[in-house]
């Protein structure tokens, strides 16, 4: 496919659509063909906003040409299906976090992109942000010695319209799980790919402020890696006021402390830091959160994930997020909602899936 304009188009209008057209028209060379959601009064109004075509049915606008990658922001548990249709139609997808919501969702989309030859990459801009790439860098490299201790905090608040603002919302079908599936997966996504793979999990989950919803607002749990590290992640919608994500990586050569995209800290026994990110060398602006505002949140991720989705293509090597990485977090937590139904430890069946 020629690449040096891209053709982009959208299916869904929610909030995070919105993120993913204003990324897309402020990348030179990237171009918003169409939208497509199932309220055609809502693709109007989207497409009016952004300067696009509005397109009655998703068949219509799969057969622009012109269009080259697709953004799938719709529920999490209803991306499997458009996501196949877009393979068909040999566009490239780029699709919002969880991937799907279970592991056998996930790896059909995956398995139906490497038929058709498209590429799939999941949408996880924590992993994109200059502080969390350097301290990919400091573990890849060896400074951390060995991994003692991996934690993540997302101690975040919702109100009752949140959960009501949708149907969807709150529930096992299409949201896929609560607080940990929806909030908590940027945090457990990064947790992973700076500790290793994960041997297996054991976990609590309660409601404590959102009773009438039918999956978890409050979730903790214990993580023993292969590598025979431990760590935690505590997720919860319950808080108030509602605080910053953080992640807090031991090792038995150094400490670090991410709060959302800022280094509050860290620390080597070799000396590593000097000439490196400093801490706190993240703008207010980048290191903002959605601790009790959905939608109060930096694009920057969205927009460097999208350039580096584009550039892997132009290259035509794998993005860092391809869509064999999406399905990690998937499959820990799935593993996690098993031992909260069980009260057991459960032990993952692989740990061999890309990182």
């Amino acid at each position: 496919m020629q690449l040096s304009n891209t053709g982009f188009a959208i299916i869904g209008t929610g909030a995070i659509a919105h993120i993913h057209a204003e990324v897309i028209q402020s990348i030179i060379g990237a171009e918003l063909i169409g939208v497509y959601n199932r309220t055609a009064s809502k693709a109007q109004t989207f497409a009016d906003q952004y300067n696009c075509v509005a397109y009655e049915s998703l068949q219509t606008m799969l057969e622009n040409q012109q269009i080259t990658i697709v953004c799938i922001c719709t529920a999490s548990g209803a991306h499997l299906e458009p996501a196949l249709a877009c393979i068909s139609a040999n566009k490239h997808c780029l699709i919002e976090k969880p991937l799907e919501i279970t592991v056998e969702r996930c790896k059909e989309i995956i398995d139906a992109a490497k038929v058709q030859g498209v590429r799939v990459a999941t949408i996880f801009p924590s992993r994109f942000h200059p502080s969390s790439r350097q301290i990919k860098q400091a573990l890849d490299q060896g400074h951390f010695g060995d991994l003692v201790l991996g934690s993540a905090y997302v101690k975040w608040s919702r109100e009752e319209a949140y959960y009501n603002s949708a149907p969807w919302r709150g529930t096992w079908t299409l949201d896929g799980g609560g607080a940990l599936m929806n909030q908590g997966i940027h945090a457990l996504d990064l947790l992973q790919w700076y500790m290793g793979s994960v041997e297996s999990v054991f976990a609590y989950a309660v409601n404590r402020r959102h009773k009438n919803i039918e999956v978890e607002d409050t979730v903790i749990a214990t993580i023993k890696f292969t590598s025979g590290a431990v760590g935690s992640i505590e997720c919860t919608t319950a808080a108030y006021p509602g605080s910053l994500k953080k992640i807090e990586i031991v090792g038995t050569e150094a400490s670090v402390v991410l709060e959302e995209n800022n280094i509050l800290n860290w620390q080597f026994a070799d000396g590593f830091e000097a000439g490196h990110l400093k801490t706190g060398s993240v703008s207010r602006r980048l290191a903002k959160g959605g601790a009790s505002q959905p939608m109060n949140i930096s694009s920057h991720g969205h927009r460097l994930q999208i350039e580096e989705f584009l550039s892997s293509l132009h290259k035509g090597v794998l993005s860092h997020v391809e869509g064999e990485a999406g399905v990690v977090s998937v499959e820990i937590i799935s593993a996690i909602y098993e031992s909260v139904r069980s009260g057991s430890p459960i032990l993952l069946a692989k740990h061999t899936a890309p990182r």
